[in-house]
């Protein structure tokens, strides 16, 4: 047992990455352990977009998780933005979780990631994911496989969505954090202001109620939030997308698609900020921002 001086159980802290191919379970997996919402859930690739802080406490250590961008070739800055957000965690944390899809199989994406990894001199965990979807003797050749492409400190079997086998995942990186402080009061889960938490819950709906190009075009921006002397809190939220035909889409007929995705954020909204809402939404079109460099900043996407 790793004891301080004072013979008492060390405290454990430190950063843990979550890395991965787009869709492999990444932001459900961050959900399960904080749990709460905090990131987005869609089974649309690529929709995680900044790293996304998680904080784990319990009473001997607490992780900052970051849930980040899935590693992807990427098709505009925005993508490139992402790509480069993923990659640049491996050099800034004590752990690198690995996260993987077995349902899905070793693909040319996870190879591309394993030789990030190997450029990193950080512990790196692998989570084989999802295997409430496959018989457990389907695990064995997966694990093997893995094996014999890099010397991971641990292989973990989870189930993100079920909650399987999470608490020995944590278990496992714990062991890879330093002694060190409590970074966050116990009962903060995220370090990301209010405004960046609700624009995603908004962004989320908008990925459910959509198809095709709509998806990927659209970035929200939260414009006000105040509250009322009786503790109802009014937000205005800017939903951008990138062409005039897109927006009568998000819109809807009479106003309809629109008023479904502020209903549907609002719950979510109400349950994060324990307080009633009033929710304002607003379509706007700037051209092209996912390439638009001064755009992509004032939306908060940065490299520096």
């Amino acid at each position: 047992m790793n004891q301080n001086q004072h013979g008492k159980k060390a405290f454990r802290s430190g950063f843990v990455t979550i890395i991965g191919r787009p869709n492999v379970g990444k932001s459900t997996l961050m959900n399960q352990i904080i749990g709460q919402k905090i990131a987005i859930m869609s089974d649309k690739p690529q929709t995680t977009r900044n790293k996304i802080h998680g904080v784990y406490t319990t009473d001997t250590s607490q992780m900052v998780f970051l849930d980040t961008p899935g590693i992807h070739k990427p098709e505009s800055k925005l993508g490139n933005y992402m790509v480069k957000a993923a990659t640049d965690t491996l050099k800034e944390v004590d752990v690198v979780l690995f996260l993987v899809d077995v349902e899905a199989g070793l693909g040319g994406g996870d190879r591309y990631i394993v030789e990030q990894l190997k450029n990193v001199r950080t512990p790196v965990v692998l989570g084989l994911n999802k295997i409430d979807k496959v018989h457990p003797e389907a695990l064995l050749p997966v694990i093997a496989q893995y094996k014999d492409l890099y010397e991971f400190a641990e292989i973990v079997p989870v189930s993100a969505l079920q909650g399987n086998n999470v608490s020995t995942l944590l278990e496992q990186l714990t062991k890879y954090l330093p002694e060190g402080p409590q970074y966050y009061p116990a009962d903060q889960v995220t370090d990301h202001p209010e405004q960046f938490v609700c624009a995603e819950m908004i962004r989320e709906k908008i990925l459910h109620l959509t198809r095709e190009e709509i998806p990927h075009s659209v970035a929200v921006a939260i414009e006000a939030m105040s509250v009322r002397d009786n503790g109802v809190v009014d937000i205005s939220a800017v939903i951008y997308v990138e062409r005039d035909s897109q927006k009568p889409i998000i819109i809807g007929k009479k106003g309809a698609l629109l008023k479904q995705i502020g209903e549907a954020a609002r719950k979510d909204i109400e349950a994060l900020l324990g307080s009633r809402i009033f929710l304002e939404l607003w379509v706007k079109v700037k051209k092209d921002w996912r390439n638009t460099e001064h755009v992509l900043k004032d939306l908060g996407f940065r490299n520096d």
